[in-house]
C-alpha cells in the first residue's frame, strides 16, 4: 500500500489535502478532506488498462463552485424529509428547504456535511490504509439539534475493497443518516450512458414516492415493475418501464444474503471492460439513482467530458428517506449516549 498527500488548495483559510491510496494491483482513490469527497478511482478492467470510474473534477476550485454531490459525503441526514420539518419527543424542528421546486430538505441543506473542511488521522497497516476523517458539527448546524461529533473513514485495500465508515455521537436527541455520493460508471467517467451495465439489487420491496420525492409511507413488491432488479438486469431494460427512464428509488435490503455483519445489498457489472463492483452494507436500504437529472445543468469534468444524464449511478447505501416523519420505518433517531455506526464496502474486480 501507497499514500501521496498534496495541497489542493484552501477554504476559508483552512488547507485541503490530495490524499492518494493505491495498492499492488493498481487500483488508486484519491479523497479530499473538503467534504470527504472521492475525487477518483481507477480500477483495472480485464485486460489490465486502468479507467477513472467515478464522475468528478480535477480541481478544488471546480468542486468549490457547484456539482451535484460528486463523491461527497451527504449529511446530517442524506436524502429528503418533507418540507425540512420533524419532531423529536414533541418538540418540533424546522430545516432548509433547499430541493427546488418541490420544497424539500435534501442533503442536509444547502451546507451540509459536503462543504466543510474535515481533519483527518491516517492509520497504515501492510494491507490497507484508512483515513479517519473528523469534524464537530456543532448544536444548530443547518437547523439540527444537538453538537455531534463525527467520523468518517474511507479506506483502500489490497484486495481492491473500499470502505465507508460513518461514526457519530450526539448531547441531545437528533437525527441521522450519513452516506457517500459517488457517481460510477465502470466503463470509465467519460463512456457516457451506464443502460448497458447489469445490476442485482438484493431487495423485494421498494419504498414509494409522491412527485415531490417524498415516501408516500407504502411498502411495495418491486415483482412486475421497472424496477425490479433481484436478478441480473441491463439497465437500460428496466429504463424502458419507467417516466422518462428516470430511476431515484429507495430499496429495501433483504437479509436473505449475509457475510458477517454485512448485507449483500448490490452487484454491479461493465460487461465491455470486464469490470464488477459488489456493495455490501450494515444499512436496512440503498438509493439506486441513475443520474437522470444530470443534464438539467451543464457539468464538465475531468479531461473536460460533461456529463449528461444517465451517464453515472449512485448506489447509496441508508436509512430510510424522510424517516423522522415515518413511524413504521427504521428510526433514524440519536440520543445521547448512543452511538451511530454503519459500514459499506465496494469490493471492485473483474469477470
Amino acid at each position: 500500500m501507497k499514500k501521496t498527500i498534496e495541497n489542493y488548495g484552501a477554504v476559508d483559510g483552512k488547507r485541503v489535502d490530495l490524499i492518494t491510496l493505491s495498492n499492488k494491483g493498481g487500483m488508486t482513490v484519491r479523497v479530499t478532506n473538503y467534504g470527504c469527497i472521492v475525487t477518483s478511482i481507477e480500477v483495472p478492467d480485464k485486460n489490465g488498462t486502468l479507467a477513472d470510474v467515478v464522475l468528478g473534477y480535477e480541481s478544488l476550485e471546480r468542486y468549490l463552485s457547484g456539482h451535484p454531490f460528486f463523491g461527497a459525503i451527504a449529511g446530517r441526514f442524506a436524502n429528503r424529509i418533507k418540507d425540512g420539518q420533524f419532531a423529536i419527543d414533541g418538540q418540533s424542528y424546522e430545516l432548509e428547504t433547499n430541493e427546488a421546486p418541490t420544497g424539500q430538505h435534501l442533503h442536509g441543506g444547502s451546507k451540509g456535511f459536503d462543504k466543510y473542511v474535515w481533519g483527518y488521522d491516517l492509520e497504515e497497516s501492510e494491507d490497507a490504509i484508512l483515513i479517519h476523517f473528523h469534524r464537530v458539527s456543532p448544536d444548530g448546524e443547518s437547523g439540527y439539534p444537538g453538537t455531534m461529533q463525527v467520523t468518517h473513514t474511507i479506506g483502500l485495500s489490497e484486495d481492491n475493497a473500499l470502505c465507508y465508515d460513518f461514526t457519530a455521537s450526539c448531547d441531545q436527541p437528533t437525527i441521522v443518516n450519513l452516506v457517500n455520493h459517488s457517481y460510477y460508471n465502470l466503463a470509465g467517467h467519460d463512456s457516457g450512458s451506464v443502460a448497458d451495465h447489469e445490476l442485482t439489487l438484493y431487495s423485494d420491496f421498494y419504498t414509494p414516492v409522491s412527485d415531490t420525492m417524498i415516501p408516500t409511507g407504502e411498502i411495495r413488491l418491486v415483482e412486475g415493475t421497472g424496477l425490479d432488479f433481484r436478478n441480473p438486469t441491463v439497465i437500460g431494460t428496466n429504463m424502458k418501464k419507467v417516466d422518462a427512464g428516470g430511476i431515484d428509488n429507495n430499496f429495501i435490503l433483504s437479509d436473505k444474503q449475509t457475510e458477517g455483519p454485512y448485507t449483500l445489498a448490490a452487484d454491479l457489472y461493465e460487461p465491455k471492460s470486464g469490470r464488477s463492483m459488489t456493495v455490501l452494507t450494515t444499512q436496512p436500504a440503498i438509493q439506486f439513482y441513475n443520474a437522470f437529472k444530470l443534464s438539467n445543468k451543464e457539468w464538465i469534468g475531468r479531461n473536460g467530458f460533461k456529463y449528461e444524464a444517465f451517464g453515472g449511478l449512485c448506489l447509496e447505501t441508508q436509512g430510510f428517506p424522510d424517516a423522522p416523519n415515518q413511524p413504521h420505518f427504521p428510526s433514524a433517531v440519536l440520543k445521547p449516549g448512543e452511538v451511530y455506526h454503519h459500514r459499506t464496502l465496494h469490493r471492485f474486480g473483474t469477470r
